[in-house]
Formats: C-alpha cells, sequence, structure tokens
C-alpha cells in the first residue's frame, strides 16, 4: 500500500524529506503547505504532483501520514490535529523546548494509539545498526564511555539560513539540532543518561549557544563527554565515538564510520555513494514497518522526550529549562 503523505514545514528538511519519499516505493507525497509561499514554491521544485495546500488542516485531510517539519512550538498542535483524525505522525526532533508540554504531547499521543516516531537520522542507519551489533557480538570490549564534538565555523550553516528560527535560543541552536542526534545515540548504546553537569555560554538574551560542554552518565558510570563551539576558519566538525577497551568505534557527520584499535581510525566499510540518501531511504522503510505494525529503530516519542530533556538541562547550564 502506498503511504499518503502530508508534508507540514517546507523548510530545508521537509523539501529534502519531500524529495526522498517521492523516490520510496512505499511513500507518495500527497499534499504540502507552509505559512511562507517562497518555501511552497521551492517544495513544488522535488514534489510537482503533489496539492499545495490553503492550511496545515487541509493538508493533513486526506493522507496516511503526517510528516511534521515545522518548527518545534507550533509542532504540538499539529501533531494532536492529526492524531486526533487518526493519521501516523513522523515529527522532525527536538520533540519540543518545553519539557511540560512535550510530555503532554508524549501522553495524548499515546492515548491516540496511532504510529507515532521521531526523525533521529541516524535511528535505522547502517552505522548505529551495525554500532550496536558490533558491541552485542564483543568486538568493542568492555565499554569505557562516549565523547561527542561538534564545532561550526558559523551558526545556523549556509544551508540552514533559510531556517531564520534556528539562530534563536527559543527554539534554535546546535544543542537541539545536532548534539541531540548524538545524544539519542548514545542512550540507544548505553541506557538511559543523567546529566552531571553542563556550561552553556549565550551571546546576548536572544541568539543561541555558541559554547557548549557537558557531562552525563549512565547507570554504571560510564561518561559521555561533549563540546560544542562556534566560530573560527575551519571545516564543520561533527562526530561521536563510543569508546571500547578492544576497539572504538567513530561516527563522523552522521554516517562515516570508522574503527580504532589503538592507531589512526579507518574505515568499516566502502560507504555508500549518498550517505544522506541512504539514511533517509532507511528512516522511511522503518516508518513504513511502523505504520504496518512490525518493528521498527525509529525513536519513539518516549525517547525524544528523554533527549529533550537532557538538551535542555544542557541549555539550561544543568538545570531544566522551561
Amino acid at each position: 500500500m502506498t503511504i499518503r503523505t502530508a508534508v507540514i514545514g517546507l523548510g530545508i528538511m521537509g523539501r529534502r524529506m519531500a524529495e526522498h519519499m517521492g523516490h520510496h516505493p512505499d511513500f507518495v507525497v500527497a499534499t504540502l503547505w507552509d505559512p511562507d509561499p517562497t518555501a511552497c514554491d521551492a517544495a513544488r521544485a522535488v514534489a510537482p504532483e503533489a496539492v499545495l495546500a490553503g492550511s496545515a488542516s487541509e493538508a493533513m485531510a486526506d493522507v496516511d501520514l503526517v510528516y511534521l517539519a515545522c518548527p518545534p512550538v507550533p509542532r504540538k498542535a499539529y501533531a494532536l490535529e492529526a492524531a486526533a483524525a487518526g493519521k501516523a505522525i513522523f515529527l522532525e526532533k527536538p520533540l519540543g523546548v518545553d519539557i511540560d508540554e512535550s510530555r503532554g504531547l508524549v501522553a495524548e499521543l499515546e492515548a491516540a494509539g496511532v504510529p507515532a516516531a521521531v526523525n533521529f537520522t541516524q535511528a535505522a542507519g547502517a552505522a548505529l545498526t551495525d554500532l550496536q551489533r558490533s558491541i552485542e557480538e564483543g568486538a568493542l570490549g568492555a565499554l569505557c564511555g562516549i565523547d561527542i564534538i561538534v564545532t561550526y565555523r558559523a551558526w545556523p550553516r549556509a544551508w540552514q539560513k533559510d531556517a531564520d528560527w534556528l539562530r534563536f535560543a527559543a527554539e534554535g541552536g546546535m544543542t537541539r539540532e545536532v548534539i541531540s542526534h548524538f545524544l539519542f545515540l548514545s542512550e540507544r548504546v548505553l541506557g538511559p543518561l543523567e546529566l552531571s553537569w553542563a556550561h552553556a555560554e549565550y551571546p546576548d538574551d536572544k541568539l543561541c549557544e555558541t559554547h557548549v560542554a557537558a557531562r552525563l552518565v549512565n547507570r554504571d558510570g560510564l561518561p559521555v563527554s561533549i563540546f560544542g563551539s562556534v566560530g573560527g576558519a575551519q571545516p564543520d566538525r561533527q562526530e561521536v565515538t563510543v569508546k571500547g577497551e578492544k576497539a572504538s568505534r567513530r561516527i563522523s557527520e552522521f554516517s562515516i564510520d570508522t574503527v580504532s584499535t589503538g592507531g589512526d581510525f579507518t574505515p568499516t566499510s566502502a560507504a555508500p555513494p549518498d550517505d544522506r540518501a541512504s539514511s533517509l531511504k532507511a528512516q522511511l522503510s522503518d516508518m513504513a514497518r511502523l505504520m504496518a505494525g512490525k518493528p521498527t529503530r525509529l525513536a519513539s516519542p518516549q525517547e525524544a522526550l528523554r533527549v529533550q530533556t537532557l538538551i535542555e538541562g544542557i541549555l539550561a547550564g544543568g538545570g531544566a529549562r522551561r
């Protein structure tokens, strides 16, 4: 069965997902909506057969799945409207920015009983899947912890600048947008984490963080160390290293998988010709499985809530941000 999908929010992520749904045999983009006419015009270029709806409600009326790529604050209302109509829901991360609001969203989605998942892009990808298999087989030996490092010359990055909200502390920032992915991976590997300490620096009371450092631990005391910064002439760096006594695995740029037994990190396998396309295809295939009632590797809303709670604690410097 082809899954008729409404894409709500037509910034870079919405357009990217619409494009890749068009290449996936299980999906068709039926409707599109965004309040920005320019974003709508850009989306028509990647999904020319889709109907451009006059409102979010109109876009959601006659579909099986609602994909929400709008900013975090309006996402809850759209998700609950879709759930009330019995639609499956695929949400972009972060789940939200207010923990109580997101806790209520998760509870209402569970009560509605609709298929729902959050798009942490590594969830169904080959790198995390193979990493978990290697850990289970003992290839890494006893785990020692995880290091997360992200550095950017500027934030938002050039390809994100149309999403102006990403530069403001209210909803944006690298910690929510990027480090959240790696904390999701960390909890998949180490189990539930608790925040030990955190420090975030902001240039003023409106713009998002430019520097962040944090330490989290799992139930066995294994640490997750985070370092993030913005500024300086440098290439972007996005990496998470899972450290083991026998071997360590480093995933860079979300999907470049390498291994070290003490020397330089070397590739674990040949990289696919288009890492992003492979990752999105895997995410969509698992979304189709979820809608068919089959097991899936996608992030559940409850997992996304755990990540959000950690992220907001980091941004508040160790306390919960409201």
